[in-house]
């Protein structure tokens, strides 16, 4: 492994486990019935080991979307073209795209990353763009390796100084999205070689192929695992054999958040195979990431699975740029507000519940 990437790993440290029990202890205080909240009580848990105390805060939060193109959309593995990356990367400086209307009705200050989009972007001034630029675009992974290790390594390192610059601005919270025309491709190829499964099993429609253009897809990344799959020693050869720089920039967002001890949301299914190959660099990373929703692509459910993640939500939703991460804020915000601010049984005077099969 490269030696600067190894000497930011050095610096991850065990969520705090004080802060953890302190902060189940107080969910159990809480005068409501045991455990009622779900996932989002171990959330809060979660999040207060990761931030070192129990006094949970998520009032600054950030949404960073890494941008890059995908050399495999020569394939004809889209409905839509490369191009369509630059111009809803634009639309986001803006602030005109879907997760930038969800983020503003959520509190998220949004980031625009360009981490290898096709072309140079103009920035609009609402989200000014951040320029972290790799190269333009990957190469076409069915012809060659769509990036070289120096190059995947460089990206992950660019997501770790991502969450670097959030930490020093004082973030509770950070969100991941992405946008890259072709990454449904790049990630179920990427997942498909992590999880040693059938690509025909992981890999779906992404943003509307149809039947010719989702078996051209399999087809692609079916040849790619074949050819890659025996050479791969390690996760970042994954990453450079068939990766996105999006998706190696989200691959750092995952690390750093350990590293910084910024809890991350994941998105959907894209984000999740980054997180899985953060986990896979570091194992014990997962254990700073909490997962939005479960996609609706076919993998969303087995990757939250082998990383052990429960989601908050289920609605079906594929969008991506992060839509579903920025979804989940509000319910944090609820249950951040419950665990913070609620009665006590002691306090309103009321026997507290007992836990089931608790017959003293």
């Amino acid at each position: 492994m490269n030696e600067e990437l190894k000497e930011y790993l050095s610096g991850i440290q065990l969520p705090d486990k004080t802060a953890m029990d302190t902060a189940r202890l107080r969910w159990a205080h809480v005068a409501k019935p045991l455990n009622s909240l779900g996932v989002l009580e171990e959330d809060i848990i979660k999040i207060a080991g990761i931030r070192g105390s129990s006094l949970v805060s998520l009032q600054k939060r950030g949404l960073l979307i890494l941008c890059a193109d995908n050399g495999i959309v020569e394939e004809g593995v889209t409905q839509t073209g490369m191009e369509v990356t630059a111009v809803v990367a634009e639309n986001m400086t803006r602030g005109n795209s879907s997760v930038c209307i969800m983020a503003n009705r959520a509190g998220v200050d949004v980031f625009p990353v360009d981490m290898g989009v096709a072309r140079d972007l103009v920035s609009g001034t609402r989200y000014p763009l951040i320029n972290r630029k790799i190269a333009y675009g990957t190469k076409n992974f069915r012809k060659s390796k769509a990036m070289t290790r120096d190059e995947a390594v460089q990206a992950i390192i660019a997501g770790i100084e991502l969450m670097g610059e959030l930490s020093e601005k004082g973030y509770d919270l950070a969100a991941t999205g992405e946008m890259g025309i072709g990454n449904t491709t790049t990630s179920s190829a990427v997942a498909a070689l992590l999880l040693k499964q059938d690509p025909a099993r992981l890999t779906g429609r992404g943003a509307g192929l149809n039947d010719a253009g989702l078996k051209q897809k399999m087809k692609v990344i079916q040849e790619a695992v074949a050819e890659y799959g025996p050479n791969c020693q390690d996760e970042i050869d994954i990453l450079s054999a068939v990766g996105g720089f999006d998706l190696a920039g989200m691959t750092g967002v995952f690390l750093g958040g350990a590293i910084y001890r910024i809890p991350v949301l994941l998105d959907g299914f894209i984000s999740a195979v980054a997180a899985l190959l953060a986990e896979r660099i570091y194992p014990g990373c997962r254990d700073f990431m909490i997962a939005s929703h479960v996609s609706a692509e076919p993998a969303g459910h087995i990757l939250l699975e082998e990383l052990g993640l429960p989601p908050l939500i289920q609605a079906g939703m594929c969008l991506g740029e992060g839509t579903g991460a920025i979804a989940a804020v509000p319910l944090l915000d609820m249950a951040a507000d419950v665990y913070g601010t609620m009665s006590s049984f002691e306090e309103i005077e009321i026997e507290a519940y007992k836990p089931v099969g608790d017959q003293s």
